[in-house]
């Protein structure tokens, strides 16, 4: 795969011909005029997302923590060391995809996305640091060193990236860009889930409130990839065999590792519904970037979880407007109303 110069004065920035891959860019912010229109939103979207974790109250989760059941406790740790692996391995990788990408307003939102990752591994430290006793962050830290099921885990994700980086073709292109769709849409989201659930139990409220603004901005990300994938699919040669196989070991893999930590013994999780989630999930990304679903029951076509996600508050459009326990505005929203980029 090709990777941008610094600066090319060779290259050509207009509109038409403007391509997400494989353009011939000067390499310059030229945002005057934008071929992809999407982008312009999805980036205005994603700066008015912005908000800091040391502004959410989680000194009540300090006490919650140690009102916790023993297997509660477990796995609130072995996901919170999962999820900063998530955002840890964004944060590494988003750079090498961007460098390939031709289109300014979309090289934008990336950059965009890793400044959100990198700050959200800030907020799972804060939390760490904060709400979880010092005997015990270490092991937080380095649960993934000591848990099997997920160090196999993460050096299944890591993998899809790293043979791109060790051979940058345009079919690992491909696959990195699929495993980042993946991790974005899929991986997440059952870790999302267990917060809500400790919250609906009113147990550990302020790590909700951060897993909310975390989960708002992971959608937006997810929004980025269901535009990038469906343009990626008419440039790269690729086999659906091959999508729908990701997607299925995605699934398995998820399972897998959800049971292991949360299984069946926290009130309102079982294996069958992080199955019928998972798998609800993988659907819905799949019919996003425009395929048949992989899995058929009826049952897969629903959330086990409504009563969960309502917490979120990230449906329709995704604007977290208050703490569900306080009207406690959370947004931060800076500025609205733009519709072009000689507005900002």
């Amino acid at each position: 795969m090709p990777t941008n110069p610094i600066f090319n004065p060779s290259g050509d920035d207009a509109v038409e011909n403007r391509s997400i891959w494989f353009g011939n860019t000067t390499n310059l912010m030229q945002l005057n005029d934008v071929r992809y229109s999407w982008a312009v939103g999805l980036y205005q979207q994603m700066r008015e997302n912005f908000w800091i974790p040391q502004r959410l109250d989680i000194t009540q989760d300090v006490t919650d923590y140690w009102n916790l059941t023993h297997e509660e406790r477990y796995a609130y740790d072995g996901i919170l060391s999962y999820l900063t692996f998530l955002d840890s391995v964004q944060t590494c990788n988003i750079p090498h995809l961007k460098s390939s990408v031709t289109a300014p307003e979309i090289s934008l939102c990336m950059a965009e996305q890793i400044s959100q990752e990198a700050m959200h591994n800030q907020s799972y430290q804060y939390i760490i640091e904060t709400i979880i006793p010092p005997e015990r962050r270490t092991k937080v830290y380095d649960f993934w060193r000591t848990d099997k099921v997920l160090k196999d885990r993460c050096q299944f994700i890591a993998s899809l990236y790293q043979q791109y980086i060790d051979e940058p073709s345009s079919e690992n292109y491909f696959t990195a860009l699929l495993g980042d769709y993946l991790l974005e849409g899929l991986y997440f989201y059952n870790g999302f889930i267990y917060f809500y659930n400790l919250a609906s139990r009113m147990l550990m409220p302020g790590s909700a409130d951060i897993f909310k603004m975390i989960n708002r901005d992971e959608l937006s990300h997810v929004r980025l990839y269901q535009k990038l994938l469906p343009e990626a699919m008419e440039v790269f040669v690729h086999s659906k065999d091959r999508i729908y196989e990701m997607f299925a070991t995605a699934v398995d893999h998820e399972c897998l590792w959800t049971n292991h930590i949360v299984g069946n013994n926290i009130l309102g999780i079982t294996e069958g519904s992080t199955e019928q989630y998972t798998k609800y999930l993988a659907n819905l990304r799949l019919k996003a970037i425009g395929l048949e679903p992989l899995y058929k029951e009826p049952k897969y076509n629903k959330s086990p979880y409504t009563h969960l996600e309502r917490f979120s508050d990230t449906k329709k459009e995704a604007h977290t407007k208050a703490n569900f326990f306080e009207a406690t505005v959370t947004s931060y929203v800076m500025s609205s109303g733009l519709t072009g980029w000689d507005e900002i």
